[in-house]
């Protein structure tokens, strides 16, 4: 009975969409039968992994306008974008990626609500007067693509920042640089996928992509740091720290080498970086570059990038010590083994993020994922104390100078609590707020409340769950209801305050957040039960959610939905796979839906060390038990789905989400719409301007009050 009203509301839509744009024709099959460690594998839709191909690429154009078409006509589409828009109003301006220099230069991204994207703001001080040096809507403005910045790095003195600039979401970026008073140098660096600044500011440091396109396998393997000199022409840039100039250094394909220039030791460090939460550091042996390196932690070290002042190395390490514990090396030898551990392990909860400046060393802890203390450990004790917070935070950020001053900033949030940022005097024990973003009120999120529960999954481990719903919300099973989640690569769904995403409560909705397997919320135990071979207790762990909702009366099956991205669609894609039954839609964005065909795609090679290989059997086992394209089964009773993808996602490519759309519409047995709303001008939604961000979320919380029945989204 669960599906009989949605397809009922869907038939009749149909009637009103039928006369514009009808949907495209389910795609032929072409058989290719792979074998695996002596398992074959069917894949009838190989071919839509070249989209190039003129048929898959009419599929995927023609299904995309279907999908508008379709989305476009829900009653309550337009207004819950309007109220998107009308809430994002009340602030005047909204920060992010502040930056601030050692002279206390702050270089930061500033989008009004009369703005499509951040623009470049500088201001000399907290109270300093603001000014206007870049808009990335005037660069190139002549042309077809649409920029972005996707990143800031002001040189050490501070007078100066470079810019990654990046069109169409597609993350390729190039640098320009710009004076703080806003003169544009004439220079232009391609390709770069990260920026750091020599000594003396003369150069910059960046890894250098293979390729601009999204589609080169080559793109991101044996990636090279190169520097650049500043006016000089970046065909001289020369190679200075990869496998190749520093073969010694056994700096793997699928690690990106960056390398930085340190001011407070005077001294050159770099780092192979790969999806791993281990990653491999190096320290130059001198001061000439390129020269010879010393490795100075391995993956065996488990550490991060760390935090370092002129009194030494701070690690954050999971080495026998899942929940975290921090280590301090000397500056002569920073190597994580000749350091003493400074912050044991703690006992409730597991440490989420460490700042060291001259004072000494701040740490978060995050007790049942969703709780955050802080703490701070002076210079010269051995003692920590915990700082009392101006409110109980359900996340804590830390971040200070581009150097190693006294000063610290904390940035706390909550579910339903703005983030708030304040400055911290140590000495004195004292907050000061200095919010850059200006407050707003928010009276129809006053009546919402929090649960911070945990529930028994499929195998008896207890799971946080986060369920946010207003407080006369009625236990009867009538409300409709989404379920949001992730679940990789150590990823924590830390609680954040987004007027636009609490939008879907205000029409009654429940926003329920489970803290997956896969995730970091308990650490880093809890980040390898939902890894590779264990990555089933991801969905499990959903599916587990799925039905506590339905058991205590919060929702029911045909009035609940689950949403997520990117690796979040392995959460959503096998959850409706194993247990259809239990959801009424599902929005996989952007999402990895062929795991079993990643290693194929130019960014899935350096994905395996969070999924797998096929070359390994029994990692390729838990590729093929994760892969949603290959869970699909002939002749299921399915639940609605929006699937999208990005033409030029870097990150999971389009043919992904296009190969599960065409199968799911091939094998559902329901009439329930399966949607495909690919963007052609769009990438991983990394980039996205305000309309289009906006328009993503109204589309999914509009589908998903369609097929729940919801009266104020159903056709006439």
């Amino acid at each position: 009975m669960k599906k009989i009203v949605p397809i009922l509301v869907f038939l009749a839509s149909l009637q009103l969409f039928a006369q514009e744009i009808a949907p495209p024709k389910n795609l032929e099959l072409e058989k290719v039968m792979d074998t695996y460690h002596g398992i074959q594998v069917e894949d009838d839709y190989r071919y839509m992994e070249d989209m190039q191909d003129p048929k898959v690429l009419k599929w995927m154009k023609e299904s995309a306008n279907y999908a508008k078409s379709v989305l476009d006509k829900i009653p309550g589409k337009e207004d819950m974008m309007q109220k998107m828009l009308e809430m994002d109003s009340r602030r005047s301006s909204i920060v992010s990626s502040l930056l601030i220099s050692k002279n206390n230069d702050y270089y930061y991204l500033k989008r009004r609500p009369e703005d499509e994207t951040g623009k470049l703001y500088y201001r000399k001080g907290y109270e300093g007067a603001e000014s206007l040096i870049f808009d990335p809507e005037n660069y190139k403005a002549s042309g077809k693509e649409n920029y972005t910045i996707d990143g800031i790095q002001p040189n050490i003195s501070g007078e100066m920042v470079a810019v990654m600039l990046a069109p169409n979401g597609s993350e390729t970026a190039e640098v320009i640089f710009i004076d703080k008073d806003g003169t544009q140098h004439l220079e232009t660096v391609e390709l770069a996928s990260f920026v750091s600044w020599d000594k003396g500011d003369e150069a910059i440091f960046y890894p250098r992509l293979n390729s601009a396109d999204v589609t080169d396998m080559t793109r991101k393997m044996s990636m090279q740091t190169y520097r650049h000199i500043l006016g000089d022409d970046p065909k001289n840039d020369v190679p200075v720290f990869s496998n190749t100039t520093n073969p010694e250094l056994n700096i793997s394909p699928m690690e990106m080498p960056v390398m930085i220039y340190d001011d407070i030791t005077d001294g050159y460090y770099a780092a192979a970086l790969s999806v791993d939460k281990a990653v491999k550091l190096y320290m130059a042996l001198s001061n000439k570059i390129p020269g010879k390196w010393k490795q100075v932690a391995t993956k065996e070290d488990m550490v991060g990038i760390p935090s370092f002042t002129n009194h030494g190395f701070y690690y954050l390490t999971f080495k026998d010590a899942p929940n975290y514990k921090v280590i301090k090396s000397s500056l002569e030898d920073p190597s994580p083994s000749s350091g003493k551990v400074v912050v044991k392990e703690p006992k409730n909860g597991n440490i989420t993020g460490i700042y060291a400046n001259n004072l000494g060393l701040f740490y978060a802890i995050k007790e049942n994922g969703v709780h955050s203390r802080l703490f701070f450990l002076p210079e010269d004790s051995d003692e920590s104390r915990e700082i009392t917070l101006p409110f109980v935070a359900g996340s804590i950020g830390l971040s200070g100078t581009e150097g190693s001053a006294d000063d610290v900033w904390v940035n706390l949030a909550g579910w339903t609590q703005p983030s708030k940022r304040y400055h911290y005097n140590a000495k004195e024990d004292e907050f000061t707020l200095q919010n850059l973003s200006s407050p707003a009120e928010y009276p129809e999120l006053n009546d919402l409340v929090v649960k911070e529960i945990m529930i028994k999954s499929h195998d008896g481990i207890e799971v946080p769950v986060s369920i946010i719903h207003n407080k006369d919300l009625k236990m009867d099973g009538n409300n409709p209801a989404v379920i949001y989640g992730y679940g990789s690569y150590g990823f924590s769904m830390n609680p954040f305050f987004s007027p636009i995403t609490l939008a879907y409560t205000t029409y009654g909705g429940i926003l329920v957040v489970p803290h997956v397997r896969g995730g970091g919320e308990l650490g880093d135990v809890w980040h390898r039960a939902g890894q590779k071979q264990n990555k089933p207790n991801t969905w499990k762990d959903a599916i587990a959610t799925a039905e506590y909702l339905i058991n205590e009366g919060y929702t029911s099956s045909d009035k609940l939905s689950i949403w997520g991205g990117s690796a979040g669609g392995i959460f959503v894609g096998r959850s409706i796979t194993e247990r259809p039954d239990l959801f009424v839609a599902a929005a996989p964005e952007v999402g990895a839906m062929n795991t079993v065909r990643m290693e194929e795609s130019p960014n899935g090679p350096v994905n395996t060390p969070e999924f797998g290989t096929v070359k390994d059997e029994a990692e390729f086992k838990g590729l093929l038990a994760m892969d949603s394209f290959h869970a699909l089964k002939k002749g299921v009773d399915y639940p609605a789905m929006l699937i999208t993808a990005g033409m030029n996602d870097p990150r999971v490519i389009a043919w992904e989400p296009a190969k599960f759309a065409a199968k799911a519409q091939n094998y559902t047995s329901s009439d329930a719409p399966i949607l495909f709303l690919t963007d052609f001008e769009s990438g991983h939604g990394i980039g996205d301007n305000k309309t289009k961000a906006f328009e993503s979320f109204a589309n999914v919380f509009s589908f998903f009050y369609w097929q729940s029945g919801h009266p104020k989204f159903q056709p006439k």
